[in-house]
């Protein structure tokens, strides 16, 4: 049951994604820019668990033994590739909807994945290996408390991966101008003044006792699609560990 005092959800915003559950999967549905980005954040992801645990570079499965958290999973496009490479994985989601279309579709691809509706705030469980959030902080109530919330799930050695839109001009006319209106992003999915640029969520990271020790943008290139790129004008990658 979630509680507002603790939960840093907003209710409007789970109700959005929510929304979205039915045809999360589908490449060409109300997901699809996820579906574009997901193999860029992953090519991210497993360099970040490659130094950070070397020696598992050419391992199918280089995170087998280890426990991972996916907050805001939505219906699974990230904890089923973790899954893949060998972590327990457990995926919150504020939405029942898609913790439901995460569930059945994690079954028909026979992947034990622990999904949950619970706010991250509100779980008991903490010392994960990895923690994954991927175009999330931007839609919660109170930024630096999920990333207390966060940082309080990961074990001391463990690795923390974020990702987010920047907050600039250039964001807006992507995000919302342009894919909100034809770049296959629902309508109403973004607030531009919530968007927080790398120094701030740098800040909020190091409040938390974590340091920064990686980062990337993540840039259009209409030839080949998102590429990780030194440009964060539009969206970024932040990996943290603990001070």
């Amino acid at each position: 049951m979630m509680t507002q005092t603790t939960a840093t959800i907003d209710p409007k915003e789970a109700a959005h994604f929510g929304a979205m559950a039915a045809d999360w999967w589908d490449p060409a549905g109300s997901s699809a820019m996820l579906h574009k980005l997901n193999p860029v954040r992953l090519r991210y992801i497993r360099a970040a668990i490659d130094r950070h645990w070397p020696g598992h570079e050419q391992a199918f499965r280089p995170l087998s033994g280890r426990r991972a958290l996916d907050v805001g999973c939505g219906a699974g496009l990230l904890a089923e590739p973790l899954a893949r490479l060998g972590a327990t994985v457990t995926g919150l989601d504020a939405a029942p909807e898609n913790i439901a279309a995460a569930a059945a579709h994690a079954q028909g691809q026979h992947l034990a994945i622990d999904y949950r509706a619970t706010p991250v705030e509100e779980m008991t469980d903490s010392g994960f290996d990895l923690v994954t959030s991927m175009e999330v902080i931007e839609h919660v109530a109170d930024p630096a408390a999920f990333v207390r919330a966060l940082a309080g799930k990961l074990a001391p050695d463990g690795l923390m991966i974020l990702s987010t839109p920047n907050r600039t001009p250039l964001s807006r006319l992507a995000m919302i101008t342009i894919g909100e209106s034809v770049g296959g992003i629902p309508k109403g999915t973004h607030d531009w003044h919530k968007f927080l640029t790398p120094d701030e969520l740098t800040a909020l990271l190091e409040e938390a006792g974590l340091d920064v020790t990686d980062s990337s943008g993540l840039a259009f290139d209409p030839r080949s699609g998102f590429t990780l790129s030194s440009n964060k004008a539009i969206n970024y990658l932040l990996t943290a560990r603990h001070k």
